[in-house]
């Protein structure tokens, strides 16, 4: 039976910590690629055997939601190359989802302006945020009350921000959602990952959650990483 919790990737990792260090994208050292990026992209087999490719994924002219609610997806900014991928492993119980996009762009400062962008629009998400059931038949989701913050991130040459945001759906329709969307730069390119993970009843946040979107963005970088350097 395929529940939420199945996460296991099992290659070299590249932990995440929340800081204010001073590394980022700069014009030293060989520039990140398209054949890099697709490199460090995170097939189903790489996670655990009950993930599978999700039929559908964000568009490559848009991103991940920052912000909660129903809030827009924000655009690319400039005009990156792109590799998208998007995973899932679904159950009766939950399910989980993790979306990849790897941005390339022609110089460091390219990189470095998209990534002001971004931070800038997360900066300007509301700490909470609501949304109503749709009608039926436009949206299967329950009405939801959903909080987020933002925290500065840092993972090598690799630095950025998370947005985490944690969404309580309304008591007849009993459920939850953590949500981790990290956006990071080095040299000339971004990493846009997002790892949801969905309970169905009852359920409170733990360190799994945690501990599994830090696992997940981390192996995309040292992939990524690990093909520049390699």
């Amino acid at each position: 039976m395929v529940t939420a919790g199945s996460l296991a990737v099992t290659m070299a990792l590249t932990a995440c910590t929340d800081g204010d260090g001073k590394t980022g994208p700069d014009g030293g050292g060989a520039a990140i690629t398209d054949a890099m990026m697709q490199a460090g992209v995170l097939q189903p087999a790489d996670v655990g055997p009950l993930w599978k490719r999700s039929e559908t994924s964000a568009a490559p002219v848009e991103l991940m939601a920052l912000c909660g609610g129903s809030a827009s997806r924000p655009p690319v900014p400039g005009t990156p190359s792109a590799v998208a991928s998007s995973i899932v492993d679904e159950g009766p119980k939950g399910a989980q989802a993790f979306d990849q996009i790897g941005l390339v762009y022609p110089d460091a400062h390219a990189a470095e302006a998209a990534l002001a962008a971004l931070r800038t629009a997360a900066a300007g998400c509301p700490p909470t945020a609501s949304r109503s059931a749709g009608p039926r038949g436009e949206s299967v989701e329950a009405a939801y009350t959903e909080t987020s913050i933002v925290n500065p991130l840092n993972s090598g040459e690799w630095s950025g921000f998370v947005v985490l945001r944690h969404k309580v759906y309304e008591p007849t329709n009993p459920g939850s959602a953590d949500t981790a969307v990290a956006v990071l730069a080095q040299r000339n390119a971004l990493v846009v990952a997002s790892y949801a993970v969905y309970w169905v009843g009852a359920h409170s946040t733990g360190p799994e959650f945690t501990t599994d979107w830090r696992r997940m963005v981390g192996t995309v970088l040292s992939r990524v990483d690990a093909k520049r350097t390699g």
